[in-house]
């Protein structure tokens, strides 16, 4: 069995501007189709479309030591929200994305998020592997509200890297952030199971349908990325 504790929090690097470099991050990323497409599409402003099919997108991660970032120090994040239409990433491909929620354990990175127009509250996201299979659990002041079980293997020669677009608002408009991120992806890599623990949060909302249909996704115990990429007004 491989588990790690949440990681402490450390002090961070003082003068913190973007910018920041995160390294060897453990990570599970994918998308699935929702339960209450309705509701999906309520939680993106006016100005912004969703995706056709309500897609959503989750990243659950965490940064188990300060060495591993340029000043953020160890914490652990999961964030989520719809993908949007007509604004793609530069590949052309991949969506832009909309966060509706990022549950953060440091509130330095929170501070950090929130000046960038990130909905970021009090958090904490724990990832175990034990042989093939992984439970990433998601906590929102203490209370597990999403748990993901995931069928994993090992990396392999492959890599996937690129650039995410996501949008955030800031004052009275939106600012485009361009995140660059290479990661190794383990093979096989399978979400057996998505649950979204308690029908009172508002994260129920983007709770999957059942049967489960993942679009996309991949476990990366070695995932890397800058944070914000470029950053620029949405005209």
């Amino acid at each position: 069995m491989f588990r790690l504790d949440p990681p402490p929090e450390e002090a961070p690097v003082p003068g913190l501007v973007a910018p920041q470099l995160v390294v060897n991050s453990r990570m599970i990323y994918f998308g699935w189709l929702p339960a209450d497409p309705g509701a999906v599409a309520a939680l993106v402003p006016e100005g912004l479309k969703p995706a056709a099919d309500r897609q959503v997108f989750m990243n659950q991660y965490v940064v188990d030591d300060a060495g591993q970032t340029s000043g953020f120090g160890a914490y652990s994040l999961t964030y989520l929200g719809p993908d949007l239409s007509g604004l793609d990433a530069p590949d052309g491909v991949t969506p832009g994305r909309w966060w509706t929620h990022y549950f953060n354990s440091s509130e330095v990175v929170r501070e950090y998020a929130a000046e960038r127009g990130v909905p970021a509250t009090p958090g904490r996201t724990t990832i175990e592997v034990t042989g093939r299979r992984l439970v990433a659990t998601t906590e929102a002041d203490g209370v597990p509200v999403i748990r993901t079980t995931a069928r994993v293997g090992r990396t392999g020669e492959a890599v996937n890297r690129g650039q995410l677009r996501y949008i955030t608002r800031v004052g009275g408009g939106f600012l485009s952030g361009v995140y660059p991120f290479v990661a190794e992806p383990v093979e096989p890599f399978e979400v057996e199971s998505l649950e979204f623990l308690e029908p009172d949060h508002p994260v129920h909302a983007l709770r999957p349908a059942d049967p489960l249909q993942v679009t996309w996704g991949f476990y990366s115990p070695r995932s890397s990325f800058a944070y914000p990429g470029g950053e620029a007004p949405l005209s």
